[in-house]
């Protein structure tokens, strides 16, 4: 199942060598003790540190906390004769993702637009990983975290349902709302509708760092937090989630370590690339790349740089560049995300902040896009 990485010898890539799959796991850890209620460590297990946790495949929250002994979480279950599969939205390693109609699912509506993730070809292990991912997401609540309804397990494929959210996921939205975008309908260029204003962007970003505080609070480290793996919604709602689709979809973002690890290298601080460390602050190093992200309308970072160049230029301590069009306010900010050592970094709630007040200090406009 895992092959050794093919590097070159003695390249600055060696550094994140190794056969252990990190890149997205769901772990429950009790300050690097393993407790009673995380499973046996099986052949599957990442080393972190000194700590041994089972691997479970998607999505990216990663779970930090004490609360060990709380009591069961229910996780509602949803008939099969409830949901509609209407269309493909995408395909990851794990299943499909397709849009559906769910009735019975809202008191106040008969019947609501889901998405829904199957799980294909499941067997005992990837059951219990479905399980305890259901029960995790049943747990995150908030109003920047994608909604998860439940789950359908009378029958296969095993289905997760998930709230729709219009747009899709944020870089391509990014993209859709930048200078150069165009948009194609029936095969015909079509110019985008509106481009995206200071204030717009400040909001999405403040969005972004709301969810973000609620996962720390929660003792959650995500992982993987990049535009690719924001919803966005209408009235330019966003929302952080992920149907494990973009390392499929977006598999330039990701560098690949062995037989299936894909680490998602240019979202990554030094720490994480080097001794594979993930904590709350290699969240906040990501989330400064986000806000690049952003102010750049969904580019690619380092995207003139191959993926060896980029783990040299993040170890050495080289930064992004100032986007264009992007306040020094806003650049101090990911400076701020971006410090070498992980305890001189911005805390997300200071971030969240400071952000907010940027962007009550300049209106939002979300009427141009719908």
């Amino acid at each position: 199942m895992f092959s050794h990485p093919d590097h070159e010898r003695g390249g600055p890539v060696a550094v994140i060598s190794g056969e252990e799959d990190s890149a997205s796991p769901l772990h429950h850890v009790n300050h690097g003790i393993i407790t009673p209620c995380t499973l046996d460590a099986g052949p599957d297990a990442v080393v972190i540190g000194m700590t041994r946790i089972p691997v479970v495949e998607n999505p990216q929250y990663f779970r930090h906390g004490h609360n060990c002994n709380k009591p069961a979480t229910l996780v509602q279950h949803i008939k099969r004769r409830d949901i509609i599969l209407k269309r493909e939205l995408g395909e990851g390693a794990f299943g499909k993702v397709f849009l559906a109609e769910c009735y019975n699912l809202s008191p106040t509506k008969d019947k609501m637009l889901v998405a829904v993730k199957t799980l294909k070809d499941p067997n005992l292990s990837a059951r219990k990983d479905f399980q305890r991912e259901a029960e995790l997401l049943t747990n995150l609540q908030h109003d920047h975290i994608v909604k998860f309804y439940g789950v359908c397990v009378d029958g296969d494929p095993l289905i997760m349902v998930f709230e729709y959210m219009k747009h899709g996921d944020l870089n391509k939205f990014l993209r859709a709302h930048g200078p150069d975008a165009m948009i194609l309908v029936d095969g015909q260029p079509l110019q985008s509708n509106g481009e995206l204003g200071l204030s717009q962007m400040l909001h999405i970003a403040t969005q972004i760092a709301s969810g973000m505080v609620y996962l720390a609070s929660q003792h959650f480290v995500h992982r993987d937090l990049a535009t690719r793996n924001c919803l966005v919604g209408n009235g330019l709602l966003v929302k952080i989630g992920d149907f494990g689709m973009s390392r499929d979809i977006y598999s330039s973002d990701y560098y690949r370590v062995g037989g299936h690890t894909m680490l998602p290298i240019r979202w990554m601080p030094p720490e994480s690339i080097m001794y594979r460390k993930f904590s709350t602050e290699s969240d906040v190093w990501s989330f400064g790349v986000i806000l690049w992200e952003i102010f750049t309308y969904g580019k690619q970072p380092w995207f003139q740089l191959g993926n060896n160049e980029v783990i040299e230029c993040i170890t050495q301590g080289r930064v992004l560049e100032r986007p264009r069009i992007c306040p020094k306010e806003v650049y101090d900010i990911m400076l701020g995300c971006w410090q070498r050592e992980p305890q001189q970094r911005l805390n997300i709630k200071d971030i969240q902040k400071v952000l907010f007040a940027m962007g009550k200090a300049t209106p939002v406009y979300l009427d141009i896009l719908g």
